[in-house]
């Protein structure tokens, strides 16, 4: 992206590349000044990519501290009040937050933030900003496997069980398609509309509400037809809210669950703004409490790691693809793309509820659909297994969707590998079992220097299999697979004259699985081989080596021990070997290689049918391999033209139990 002046050298070190209006507190006197200045050259950032379109100037949210006591909040208003009021300024509390974070949001000054940052309370502040409705019947045949297609959108289930909340504008409830289907609540928090100074009655402004209420679960055109849409008006008449109204609604929810639990329950986000920490953390709040979150990825064209919702990675996201499976464009924007995508889906000239009038129909493009379809496709798998955590959902949802058909020339070229190159669908079949599903989870890129890192973990009740490294010139000393604060990370280390580096985990869902991971130690100036194998009863699932010292080249490889019959990593003693073993039950592994004649840039190796890719690395015949990544289950390793070529060595795993079980379908 290209900055102007007034961004060259701006750096939010908080968020990494990532932008926000966003404000950390260590709270000490000498900190808060210096932090103050670094919220305003956040908001400056914040303009250099949006302007000021994005800004809610003299509102901000402010967060206290986890421990502190509801009274402290009123305190701390008070303190607040009286502090701006003793030097002049009047502040006025707009909203008080108790049941999602504690914390409060007030209109003030922006010479009140110094005064704000030293009281003791105080955690973080950020600038409240706008969110946007990310929207500019084919869809329905698409989602549905190919093998099941019968002319006829014929779904294993109508979703009845699952309730979805949906943050939007309004909806004309007495439409036909979503009459009866639709609660709309009493809840409204939307901002002015630019040029006005009043709000437009809800009925007035109630299209796009009503079109995604219509593709979750509309009489004909909608996904999940017999799943219930509870809405919260939170986007006015010009498709625009708050940050701050998004955490206002969810607050409305997590109170109306505490008062009356329901599950399973789906909370759909069909909007995107700027990157927000307080957004993000509220949306991870939320999935503690065992609610599924859903969100546009954007439509912006851009990485969809910038905005929020999407970024958060407890939070489903969501890009658009059209009737041909390439990703959707809408005049000069398009999809957003990247790592924090999940899976993209059907998101152009979908066909939906009008609110023009009863019996009205329309057509509306954009990541908002996109997320509507993978919300209604969610009611159908919760509708079966109601006790899905988030995890286990959305590796339901990768494992399922059609793989390799977008074009990726069409993304950046520094985001073509860390974008999903899937579409959802349902599932070919919804019977719960034991399967072991698997995806892969990038990192950010690190720094250039020598000693730069990156780090990436799984999420929520995953594990992490196997470990792996890429750099886009081949400069890189390997990755290690680690516990760290309790879990385990990917730790990948770049070298000298590198880019910088990818960390890639394999993240996969095994019920009661234990797999530890067993370190050897190098021996400097060693050339010799040593091997790393599992305990007893412990199957390998992934092998990588990493080297501080000087050179490094992937020498790591699963080897068959004649004497237990079980697999070890071996490498030379001068790395240190990293091996991940695992103790399930029923599960077993085997080792597959594609070792090329001669010298291929590009070397793949897949898994068999039923079985899921574990682990993915290289076996080089000398420097230059640019390192290893799955793609679903299939190990890719690449080198750079003047390196020696490498294999690719991929471990599979399955259940034993599914192995001699028929292919069945809940589809008619």
């Amino acid at each position: 992206m290209q900055l102007n002046e007034k961004c060259e050298g701006i750096s939010f070190p908080l968020l990494s590349s990532e932008w926000a209006w966003h404000l950390r507190l260590p709270m000490t006197t000498s900190s808060a000044s210096a932090r103050a200045q670094c919220l305003s050259m956040s908001i400056i950032q914040a303009q250099c990519i949006h302007g000021d379109l994005w800004r809610l100037p003299g509102q901000y949210i402010v967060v206290l501290k986890e421990e502190t006591h509801k009274s402290q909040t009123e305190r701390t208003i008070r303190r607040l009040q009286a502090r701006a009021a003793k030097h002049g300024y009047l502040t006025k509390i707009l909203h008080i937050f108790q049941d999602l974070f504690q914390g409060f949001l007030v209109k003030m000054s922006s010479d009140v933030l110094d005064m704000a940052l030293r009281l003791p309370h105080v955690d973080c502040i950020e600038e409240d900003s706008y969110v946007f409705a990310q929207s500019i019947p084919w869809n329905l045949g698409r989602i549905v496997p190919a093998q099941f297609k019968s002319g006829e959108y014929q779904p294993p289930n109508k979703g009845d069980l699952v309730e979805v909340y949906l943050l939007d504008t309004s909806i004309q409830s007495n439409h036909r398609e979503i009459e009866g289907r639709v609660f709309v609540t009493d809840f409204e928090n939307v901002p002015e509309e630019d040029g006005t100074r009043f709000h437009r009655q809800a009925s007035k402004c109630d299209s796009h509400g009503t079109h995604m209420a219509g593709v979750v679960s509309g009489r004909d055109a909608g996904v999940a037809k017999g799943a219930s849409v509870r809405s919260l008006r939170v986007l006015n008449c010009q498709g625009k809210g708050t940050v701050s109204g998004t955490l206002i609604g969810l607050e409305f929810i997590k109170k109306t669950l505490t008062a009356q639990p329901y599950t399973p329950l789906v909370v759909l986000l069909p909007f995107a703004g700027g990157y927000s920490r307080v957004l993000n953390a509220a949306c991870r709040l939320m999935v503690q409490t065992g609610v599924v979150m859903i969100a546009a990825a954007g439509n912006y064209k851009e990485d969809a790691c910038l905005y929020s919702p999407a970024s958060e990675p407890e939070v489903i996201t969501v890009g658009a693809t059209d009737f041909q499976d390439q990703p959707a464009s809408m005049g000069a924007l398009g999809t957003n793309f990247g790592r924090c995508v999940d899976v993209f889906a059907p998101g152009d000239d979908i066909i939906g509820a009008s609110s023009d009038c009863s019996t009205c129909f329309t057509s509306q493009s954009g990541t908002s659909q996109a997320a509507a379809h993978v919300a209604g496709i969610t009611a159908m798998i919760l509708n079966t297994d109601s006790a899905l955590t988030l995890a286990e959902l959305r590796q339901r949802l990768i494992h399922f969707s059609t793989k390799n058909v977008i074009n990726e020339v069409w993304f950046p070229e520094d985001q073509r590998l860390v974008t999903p190159n899937r579409v959802a669908g349902l599932p070919s079949k919804l019977t719960a079992g034991e399967q072991l599903y698997c995806r892969s989870v990038w990192s950010t890129q690190s720094g250039s220097t020598r000693s730069a890192t990156a780090v990436v973990r799984c999420s929520g009740n995953e594990e992490m299999l196997s470990c792996s490294s890429f750099s886009t010139n081949g400069k890189r000393r390997g990755e290690r697979l680690e516990v760290h604060g309790g879990g385990k990370q990917c730790v990948a280390h770049n070298a000298f004259g590198g880019h910088g580096v990818y960390a890639i985990a394999r993240c996969c869902i095994w019920p009661k699985a234990d797999c530890p991971v067993h370190t050897s130690s190098p021996t400097a100036g060693g050339t010799s081989t040593t091997g790393v194998g599992c305990s007893k009863n412990h199957v390998l699932t992934g092998c990588s080596s990493h080297s501080l010292a000087g050179g490094f080249s992937d020498n790591v490889r699963p080897v068959l021990r004649m004497e237990t019959g079980h697999h070890q990593c071996v490498g030379r003693t001068d790395v240190t070997l990293h091996t991940s073993c695992c103790h399930a039950p029923r599960i077993e592994c085997q080792v597959k290689e594609h070792s090329p004649v001669g010298f291929q840039e590009k070397v793949a190796v897949s898994c068999d049918e039923g079985w899921t890719l574990t682990g993915c690395n290289a076996y080089s015949w000398g420097p230059g391999t640019l390192g290893a990544y799955a793609v679903d289950d299939t190990c890719v390793v690449t080198s750079a033209l003047a390196g020696k070529g490498a294999a690719a060595i991929a471990i599979c795993c399955r259940n034993r139990r599914l192995e001699n079980d028929k292919h069945s379908s809940n589809y008619k």
